[in-house]
């Protein structure tokens, strides 16, 4: 059975932060030099990025222009690291949950359903922990029935939307009747990290914060014409754990990728793809639209090396990554949202790359 995307909802905090003010901005993050001086430039253009969102008025010109105290201030010091994993964790509790509640009220707008006949809900994040957290809160705002079914996909990183969807699918699957609310909401701008460390630096330089929810019901129950996620797929590469990690640490979470992850990316996906799509009767020449998660340039560069996948069919992928950055888990959804709207041609792909080194997949028809 499928599980049909009867509404998609996004949201994103405050007004878009061109990526040259926040080159500026992260350049009080570390002590300065010539050399850091002119590489900083060349890493953020790098991401190709050309906006993002952030919930912290860190981003603030008049903030910055005034010299006001913001959540990230200057280091007093060449150890410093900034603010505290708890205190990061205190901006997470008080934005998570209104934006989360903006991207679901949109996808129940989207969908024309009102929200206590919601059956299920998943929430999806990986970047902050509360608790009662989003999921309390989707059901207090919005209205939802106080009995309504509660699943958490957690700490799973940029793919764990897909990992949402497959858990929406075998609700509906189980019974026909059940009507999921799926919502992922990341702050990845909270975890922003001190000091100079180039691969650090790109991190905060493309990872951004947003929201973004799906009304699923059954195919079968009167939406067979609707976009539907009718079959998911999974790998764990061998040998990778090192290669994308994110951990708790004292000051944030800490995210390390790889020089490798672009080359494991052209060696193992293609071989997975050509086998998960066969056994759908499929092939990579035949899906019509691809939603790749653009966790950056070289990711998107790497998944067209390996798989010959034509550079206008990766477009949307391009386009969010500039107009939104990366927001983790909710992207992949953006990018559904948009390939929706317009229609594209079907069958489609949502993939994405994530700690472990994992692959997560969906096949939309």
């Amino acid at each position: 059975m499928s599980l049909a995307l009867t509404g998609i909802g996004i949201a994103v905090p405050g007004e878009p932060v061109s990526q040259t003010r926040a080159a500026e901005i992260a350049r009080r993050f570390f002590d300065q030099t010539p050399e850091r001086e002119r590489l900083l430039p060349t890493l953020f253009r790098w991401t190709r990025v050309d906006t993002r969102h952030s919930v912290l008025d860190s981003w603030s010109d008049e903030d910055l222009a005034a010299g006001r105290e913001t959540f990230f201030e200057r280091p007093r010091h060449e150890l410093d690291r900034g603010p505290t994993t708890a205190q990061r964790m205190e901006r997470y509790e008080a934005h998570a949950a209104p934006l989360a509640v903006d991207a679901s009220r949109s996808a129940l707008a989207d969908a024309g359903l009102d929200a206590n006949r919601i059956t299920h809900l998943v929430t999806v994040s990986c970047s902050g922990f509360a608790a009662p957290g989003v999921d309390v809160a989707l059901i207090k705002r919005l209205g939802l029935d106080p009995g309504v079914a509660r699943s958490h996909v957690g700490f799973m990183g940029c793919h764990a939307a897909i990992n949402g969807l497959r858990v929406a699918r075998s609700f509906v699957d189980a019974d026909p009747e059940a009507r999921v609310l799926l919502c992922a909401v990341e702050l990845c701008t909270l975890h922003v990290h001190y000091g100079w460390d180039p691969e650090k630096i790109v991190a905060n330089a493309i990872f951004s914060d947003g929201a973004a929810a799906v009304v699923g019901s059954s195919a079968e129950n009167g939406h067979r014409r609707e976009w539907q996620v009718a079959a998911n797929g999974s790998r764990v590469l061998d040998d990778c754990e090192d290669a994308m990690t994110w951990k708790v640490r004292d000051h944030g979470f800490e995210m390390t990728l790889s020089p490798r992850v672009p080359d494991l990316i052209r060696e193992h996906v293609r071989p997975w793809l050509e086998e998960w799509l066969g056994g759908h009767g499929l092939s990579i020449a035949t899906v019509g639209s691809w939603a790749v998660h653009p966790g950056g340039p070289r990711i998107l560069g790497a998944f067209e090396q390996a798989t010959g996948v034509a550079r206008r069919k990766l477009e949307t992928s391009y386009k969010v990554l500039a107009r939104y950055g990366n927001m983790s888990s909710p992207t992949v959804l953006f990018l559904l949202e948009r390939l929706r709207r317009i229609q594209a041609p079907r069958p489609a792909v949502a993939i994405g790359f994530g700690p472990g080194l994992a692959i997560e997949a969906a096949l939309i028809r």
